[in-house]
């Protein structure tokens, strides 16, 4: 039998793990296979109790709707997991115990280090939803010195989730109906400061509604990040990029979170020096 890994979610057929932890598998030579497996939320328990049986199953990588519910059926929760309160990686220790942890932020953070590694006078954050995903880059951003919005349709939620996980700092809950008409606010000098607008939604997903948001709300020289991966290029992004921002796309996360996933199944790290293929083979 070959030792693998796999994602587990639902929907779970336009998972692009399986390419990514595959091209890395195959360039590193490792016998080893990463599968795609479709389990419901009330399925999850059944799934891990069999899978804990199971002496070539490595681990697996937890989407939607998953990330919050499974926390409750591990042996051990990392910290910064457990500081999020979602879990996207699930692997075994060397004592066998199943593992819980959440490489979403340092995978939503990766792309931005060169901007994080330069001093600022002052850092915001717009932020689009309030589910598993978003608590991680919440979390992650609140770290950074950032001062958040965050936007969700119930504003109660984002205050509470802002509430719980950056509870120092000037944050702001708001509706998301807010950002989707124009406003006619003039931004003051950006000189010296960081600005971020992302959408950690799944808003403009292929089969979601598209996000509206009306871009007078970004100030200049905003970076605009969609952590959607399918499409890969939204909606979200090619009207930043009309109005002069620049952008980020959801591959960008999903293979930097891909790579600290990788590291707990395989027990190595992944070639990125072959990014660039990678990147290729994702949007062929």
């Amino acid at each position: 039998m070959t030792h693998y890994a796999e994602v587990i979610g639902d929907p779970i057929a336009q998972s692009k793990s399986p390419a990514i932890h595959n091209f890395w598998l195959g360039k590193l030579g490792v016998e080893a296979e990463y599968r795609a497996e479709r389990v419901a939320d009330g399925q999850l328990e059944s799934y891990l109790s069999r899978r804990r049986g199971d002496a070539d199953w490595l681990g697996c990588n937890v989407t939607m709707p998953l990330k919050l519910a499974v926390a409750s059926l591990l042996d051990r929760i990392e910290p910064r997991a457990q500081a999020v309160g979602a879990i996207n990686t699930v692997f075994r220790g060397e004592d066998g115990a199943l593992v819980g942890d959440n490489t979403d932020i340092v995978g939503f953070l990766e792309p931005l280090e060169r901007e994080l590694s330069q001093q600022h006078l002052f850092r915001m954050a717009r932020i689009i939803g309030t589910g598993g995903a978003a608590r991680a880059i919440v979390f992650g951003l609140a770290k950074q010195g950032f001062t958040l919005v965050l936007a969700g349709r119930n504003p109660a939620k984002a205050r509470a989730l802002l509430d719980e996980l950056a509870p120092s700092g000037e944050h702001h809950a708001i509706d998301l109906a807010h950002f989707a008409d124009a406003t006619d606010f003039a931004f003051d000098d950006r000189e010296g400061c960081f600005d971020l607008v992302v959408n950690a939604s799944p808003l403009g997903m292929r089969g979601q509604a598209q996000l509206a948001f009306d871009w007078s709300h970004a100030p200049p020289g905003s970076i605009a990040y969609d952590i959607v991966t399918d499409p890969t290029d939204t909606s979200f992004l090619a009207n930043a990029r009309a109005v002069g921002l620049q952008t980020i796309d959801g591959l960008a996360m999903l293979i930097g979170q891909a790579d600290h996933a990788f590291r707990h199944f395989f027990g190595v790290q992944p070639p990125r020096e072959h990014d660039a293929e990678l990147r290729e083979l994702l949007l062929g």
